[in-house]
């Protein structure tokens, strides 16, 4: 296929300069994932902690006062 018609085809121009951008593309290593996902976990259940204390908290209050 030539130039000429592959540029015609729509989305060929994106793919080629989506594909130059990936090359481009420092990736991480196996222990940077590793970290980055004991971060993500580590603050995911601090914050499920928190919001389950609140929760608790407000329940209790509220079933107080109406209760």
């Amino acid at each position: 296929m030539s130039k000429e018609i592959a540029n015609s085809i729509p989305g060929i121009g994106f793919l080629r300069e989506a594909k130059a951008e990936l090359k481009k593309v420092t990736w991480p290593g196996k222990k940077q994932i590793w970290y980055s996902t004991l971060i993500v976990i580590f603050f995911t259940l601090c914050v499920s902690i928190y919001l389950g204390a609140i929760d608790f908290l407000l329940t209790w209050i509220f079933s107080g006062i109406l209760g």
